[in-house]
């Protein structure tokens, strides 16, 4: 165990809330904080333990206060507790989804509503400062860190930010909703009756075609399975503009999750692939580039 995580066990060891002595068991999964479950002799937790990383514009507040309004609407296990860079969440039995599960219209029928109750219904109980999500901000932040920081990947920047400029251009103006952000398949549970959405590292208001963008891309969609889902969110078949708007918000998607992942290999300590993790967005991002080059 790394020194980081021994010191992030004890941490969750020494919480007031437990009943009697615990011993955390670590889960794998996290990139931007350290998971564990818990047991004692009231039942099973779920602890995220991670620190605000400005880098990231990660606020452990916003994500708190996401998941509890997540909850309100249904979405997400209970809060049990929150403190500094700590969330303990009733743990949740399940099976965490992948892409194929994604790319399942029978699963994904069931996805839908659980995003659109994460648009419309979590807002109607988040309190506190609420933050906006741009993912055209994010991409100039990024960029700025890594012009900063000597990354290996400046030469590329300038074509990088083209690309942002485009992009953006392409969305115009916007319906605001409020996002999760980053629908990785893992951040969906399938327990069985019910879908989750965990992970409100990202929360924040935002266009729905980023959340609906993310998750096509992240689970490499086919086409007609991406006309099924904008057919399900909206209610009626795309037409051409929305279908641009999508594709180039697919894209705005992938060079988030690139420029991210370029800056995690400078700053991270985490044992992750990142250079990897890089390399397969941007594979993915050149598909999704020459789709939307077509629209």
């Amino acid at each position: 165990m790394s020194e980081g995580a021994h010191a992030a066990a004890q941490r969750v060891r020494d919480l007031p809330i437990w009943s009697g002595n615990v011993e955390p068991e670590a889960l794998s999964g996290g990139i931007t904080n350290l998971n564990y479950r818990v047991r004692d002799a009231s039942g099973a937790y779920f602890v995220r333990v991670g620190d605000d990383i400005p880098i990231h514009l990660i606020q452990r507040r916003q994500e708190h206060a996401a998941t509890r309004a997540a909850h309100a609407a249904g979405l997400a296990p209970e809060v049990v507790h929150t403190g500094d860079g700590i969330l303990v969440l009733r743990f949740v039995e399940g099976r965490t989804l992948d892409e194929a599960d994604v790319r399942d219209p029978r699963t994904l029928r069931r996805l839908v509503p659980a995003l659109r109750r994460c648009h419309h219904e979590i807002p109607k109980h988040l309190r506190g400062p609420a933050l906006m999500f741009w993912v055209f901000h994010a991409i100039r932040h990024y960029a700025g860190e890594l012009q900063d920081r000597a990354s290996p990947y400046t030469d590329r920047l300038p074509e990088l930010l083209d690309k942002a400029r485009e992009l953006e251009n392409a969305i115009g103006r916007i319906e605001v909703v409020f996002g999760h952000n980053d629908l990785l398949p893992a951040n969906f549970i399938d327990d069985g009756e019910r879908i989750w959405l965990i992970d409100y590292d990202y929360a924040g208001f935002n266009s729905p075609l980023f959340d609906l963008g993310g998750l096509a891309s992240n689970a490499e969609m086919p086409a007609e399975l991406e006309d099924d889902l904008l057919t399900q969110y909206y209610g009626e078949q795309p037409d051409t503009q929305l279908k641009r708007r999508f594709n180039a918000m697919k894209c705005a998607s992938l060079l988030r999750e690139s420029m991210w992942s370029m800056t995690s290999e400078l700053i991270s300590e985490l044992d992750f692939d990142f250079a990897a993790y890089t390399q397969e967005n941007l594979d993915r991002l050149e598909r999704a580039w020459d789709v939307y080059a077509r629209t």
